[in-house]
């Protein structure tokens, strides 16, 4: 399974800083012991032609050249930084690069990603470029180049499971009828004014592991019953877990797991391929973050077997 990663651009952030920078280096790490069937590739760079399918020029060469204002650069939460910007176009240079191979192969992964606070015009809440609209559309046109004339669209569903709303992503997506949102969140959390997704199911504080599943179970079907996609963009944030300092739902690890095989065996019962990011976390500890994605893996790595692959 192919799995892209950018962790070699580490941002000067300042000392007690709360974005936990170092999960990235320690995912790849452990994924690298744990599931050797996991292949890593260096993220390629997101050109100023791929970011603007999502972003508008104004913003984009404000980011590259360090010109975006303290306000601007305050709602995203990292000062500017070369490191900045360069990470913020690896990350979406992932994200593209693993679309393209779950295509072909039925499962691939950003080992970053799921960056859904960033808007067309701005970023916010740690997030730069929004790295699902932007893939979702570079892979939606060279999809149409390749089918004949009057062909539909690839239509793309995005599942985010990060505990916080997925609003940059909503708002980007609002009256594109070949692209259906979706977001399980918490209620009272970030981001405090949210934007429509297609479908938003808002669940309360101190959510527990049944109550959330049957949620779940609930949003797949309404999704299946309104949008038929062809390919699945998954953002599996680890912030639902009850050990994340941000989150306020109470999902245990056999919770988190249980939430991923659900999501993996509906899109392969479906023979939908998927993209796999990592969105948020920010355990405790940030080692039970990494146990908690690393179950991630698992699951999709054994839904890229059902594949066929390997």
């Amino acid at each position: 399974m192919h799995a892209f990663y950018s962790d070699q651009f580490v941002l000067p952030l300042p000392e007690g800083h709360r974005f936990p920078m170092a999960k990235y280096r320690l995912l790849r790490e452990q994924l690298a012991q744990d599931l050797p069937a996991v292949q890593f590739f260096q993220a390629p760079r997101a050109t100023d032609g791929e970011l603007a399918y999502a972003h508008s020029p104004a913003y984009i060469d404000a980011i590259a050249q360090g010109t975006a204002s303290a306000a601007v650069l305050r709602e995203i939460g990292f000062p500017w930084s070369e490191a900045m910007a360069e990470r913020a176009r690896r990350s979406v240079g992932a994200t593209i690069a693993a679309a393209r191979a779950a295509l072909v192969q039925g499962v691939s992964a950003n080992l970053a990603g799921g960056t859904h606070h960033a808007y067309a015009d701005k970023g916010g809440g740690f997030c730069v470029f929004n790295d699902v609209a932007v893939a979702s559309r570079v892979v939606q046109a060279e999809w149409g180049r390749t089918q004949p004339r009057g062909a539909a669209p690839l239509r793309v569903a995005v599942i985010d499971l990060d505990v916080h709303q997925g609003n940059g992503t909503a708002r980007i997506f609002q009256g594109d009828d070949s692209v259906f949102t979706l977001s399980v969140h918490g209620d009272k959390n970030f981001p405090f004014r949210k934007e429509a997704s297609d479908l938003d199911v808002a669940l309360p504080d101190g959510c527990g592991d049944a109550n959330y599943l049957a949620a779940l179970d609930t949003a797949l079907s309404e999704l299946e019953r309104r949008f038929t996609p062809g390919l699945v963009m998954y953002l599996a944030g680890a912030d639902p877990f009850e050990g994340d300092r941000l989150g306020r739902l109470k999902l245990t690890k056999q919770g988190m797991q249980a939430r991923d095989q659900r999501v993996f065996y509906w899109c392969h019962a479906r023979r939908l391929p998927v993209v796999l990011l990592m969105a948020g976390g920010y355990g405790v500890r940030i080692e039970e973050t990494v146990a908690v994605q690393v179950n991630t893996y698992r699951e999709a790595l054994d839904s890229w077997r059902r594949w066929g692959n390997g």
